[in-house]
C-alpha cells in the first residue's frame, strides 16, 4: 500500500467516526423538539460550514463555480436534491417501521449502491478482476453485518414494545408505505457520494485555478450540500408551524442547544470532507472503498455510542450477543474492502 492509499485509509477511518458520532449531542438538546434541533443542524452543516471552509481554503472560488460548465452544476445540484429527499425519507420511514429495521434497509441499500456504482461506472476496475472481485465480496459482508445489526436491534425494540405504554411501528398499510420510505431512502441517500464520484470536473478546475488538492474536493461538497438545506429546512419549518414550537427557541438554553446542534453540524461535515480528501488519495476506486468503509465505521460507531449512553441497559443478552457478533462482521468487512487497493 502506498503512502497516499495509508494516509486516505486514515482519514476514511476519521470521516466514519465523525458520521457515527454527529447524531450524539441530540441526546443533550434539552427543551427543544427534534425540528428545533434539526433546524440548527441542517442550517450549520448543509449551509453555512460548506461554504465558509470552501470560501477559506479555496482561493478563487467564484472562478471555480463560475468555470464549471452548466451540465456539471444542474448534475450536481440534482444528485444533492436525491441525498436531500433520501434523508427526509429516511426519517419518516423510521418512524413506521421502526429504527433497526430502517436503518439496515437504508443503509444497506446506500452501502451497495453507493459503493458498486462508482466501482462499475468511474473506476477502471472490472467487476470480474481480482481487486473488484474483493471489493464486491467486501459489499456482501458488509450488508451482511448490518443486517445481523439490524436484527439485533430489532429484537432489542420487540421487547422494549412489550412495556407498558411502550409503541411498535406501525401495522398494515403504513408499516408497507414506512418501508417503501425506507427502500426509496436506501435509493437515494447514496447521491450524495455519487454525486461527489461524478463531479470531477469541479475539483480538477478547483485544483487549476489554485486550489491545494486536499481541498479540491470543498467547493463540490458545498454545492452538493445546498439542496439538502432546502429540503430539510422546508421540511422543519412545516413542523415548527404545525406542532408550534417555534417558542422553544426562546427557552432557556437556546444557546447551548444551538452549539449542540452546531457541533452536529460541524462533525457531519467534517467526517464528509475528510471521506473526500480521502477518497481522492485512494484514486479511482476510491469512491466506491472508502464509501463502503465509512458505512461500516458509521453502524459501528453509532453502535458504541448507543451502548455506551445506555440505550442498552436492561436489554436481554442474546441481542447483546448478536449485535456484538454483527459489528465483528463489520470490521472484518472493512478489511477485505480495504484490501482492494493492494
Amino acid at each position: 500500500m502506498t503512502e497516499d492509499a495509508a494516509s486516505g485509509i486514515i482519514l476514511i477511518l476519521v470521516a466514519g467516526f465523525l458520521q457515527g458520532t454527529f447524531m450524539l449531542p441530540i441526546k443533550y438538546a434539552r427543551r427543544w423538539e427534534w425540528e428545533n434541533t434539526w433546524l440548527g443542524f441542517s442550517l450549520s452543516a448543509y449551509l453555512v460550514f460548506p461554504w465558509l471552509v470552501a470560501g477559506l481554503t479555496v482561493p478563487h472560488l467564484k472562478e471555480v463555480v463560475a468555470g464549471t460548465s452548466g451540465v456539471t452544476l444542474v448534475r450536481t445540484l440534482l444528485w444533492g436534491l436525491g441525498w436531500g429527499l433520501g434523508g427526509l425519507l429516511f426519517g419518516l420511514g423510521v418512524n413506521y417501521v421502526g429504527l433497526a429495521l430502517g436503518f439496515a434497509i437504508v443503509i444497506g441499500l446506500a452501502a451497495a449502491i453507493g459503493t458498486l456504482i462508482p466501482l462499475l461506472v468511474v473506476s477502471h476496475v472490472g467487476p470480474s478482476s481480482t481487486q473488484g472481485i474483493t471489493v464486491l465480496v467486501g459489499v456482501l459482508v458488509t450488508l451482511a453485518g448490518i443486517s445481523v445489526c439490524s436484527w439485533a436491534g430489532r429484537m432489542r425494540e420487540k421487547a422494549s414494545t412489550k412495556e407498558p405504554g411502550a409503541s411498535g411501528p406501525s401495522p398494515g398499510r403504513t408499516y408497507a408505505l414506512g418501508l417503501l420510505f425506507c427502500i426509496l431512502s436506501g435509493v437515494l441517500c447514496p447521491c450524495g457520494n455519487l454525486g461527489f464520484a461524478f463531479g470531477s470536473e469541479i475539483t480538477t478546475i478547483a485544483t487549476r485555478t489554485g486550489t491545494a488538492a486536499q481541498y479540491a474536493s470543498y467547493p463540490l461538497w458545498a454545492l452538493l450540500a445546498f439542496p439538502p438545506f432546502i429540503c430539510n429546512e422546508v421540511f422543519c419549518l412545516i413542523l415548527l408551524v404545525r406542532r408550534q414550537t417555534f417558542p422553544r427557541f426562546l427557552l432557556p438554553g437556546t444557546g447551548k442547544n444551538f452549539f449542540l446542534a452546531g457541533s452536529m453540524g460541524a462533525m457531519w461535515l467534517g467526517g464528509m470532507l475528510l471521506y473526500g480528501m480521502g477518497a481522492i488519495k485512494l484514486g479511482s476506486i476510491g469512491s466506491s472503498i472508502g464509501w463502503a468503509i465509512v458505512m461500516s465505521l458509521m453502524v459501528i460507531v453509532a453502535n458504541l455510542w448507543g451502548f455506551l449512553t445506555g440505550e442498552w441497559r436492561g436489554a436481554d443478552r442474546k441481542p447483546l450477543q448478536i449485535m456484538c457478533a454483527g459489528l465483528a462482521i463489520l470490521v472484518v468487512a472493512m478489511f477485505m474492502v480495504g484490501s482492494g487497493l493492494r
